[in-house]
């Protein structure tokens, strides 16, 4: 038995999209989940972030069949579409991960907030005290890697002498350090909030 024979085109499945008929939705889904799911998880690498980057792949899909040639192939189509929406879902992650670690690193663990109000000097020492944690929860090299970086301001060539190694292993621990930092930061910032935290809350333990 063909399954051509049993199966409907994706054209067929689109037109009955655009007739709201939800059933064709679902077909199509059924259809293409797996391969919007291999294009997320290769952004990903996680397979839990790479089921939520489908369903909001899928749901922009579904938000966008109007607008869909139907001269095209539609797999062709949906594949351009999820990896599209993969590469600015990176770029924003990236630079969320990058603005919350430079905010935090901002703040030098050893110097007090002297002269200021007492609800700022509170919040300044929650928010030292929540790097510390982060930083202890690093590996012992990246964490050297990220505390001559960014919070003593060496260079990558004073870094390569003190460490004895070559600048781009040096570079490499550096970027490994901010996003395995940023990783940590996020979770414990995402957990304070559902939490209803005022102040930064555990950080979990790395895996």
């Amino acid at each position: 038995m063909e399954k051509g024979a049993l199966s409907p085109s994706d054209a067929e499945l689109i037109e009955r999209c655009l007739r709201k008929d939800n059933a064709a939705w679902e077909a199509l889904v059924v259809r293409y989940r797996r391969k919007v799911f291999h294009i997320a998880y290769k952004f990903t690498g996680r397979h839990a972030e790479a089921e939520d980057l489908m369903q909001e792949i899928l749901l922009k899909v579904f938000r966008s069949l109007d607008k869909f040639n139907q001269d095209a192939d539609f797999s062709t189509w949906l594949g351009s579409v999820s990896r599209n929406y993969c590469i600015d879902h990176y770029r924003a992650s990236k630079r969320e991960k990058e603005v919350l670690v430079e905010d935090l690193v901002a703040f030098d663990l050893a110097v007090a907030t002297a002269g200021t109000n007492p609800q700022r000097v509170l919040e300044d020492r929650d928010r030292r005290s929540f790097l510390r944690r982060g930083l202890e929860l690093l590996p012992d090299k990246l964490r050297e890697a990220v505390v001559l970086r960014d919070l003593q301001g060496l260079s990558y060539q004073e870094m390569a002498e003190r460490l004895g190694l070559p600048e781009g292993t040096v570079k490499s621990r550096i970027n490994r350090g901010r996003e395995e930092l940023s990783r940590l930061l996020l979770r414990a910032q995402q957990a304070a909030r559902r939490d209803g935290a005022r102040a930064p809350g555990r950080l979990p333990a790395r895996r």
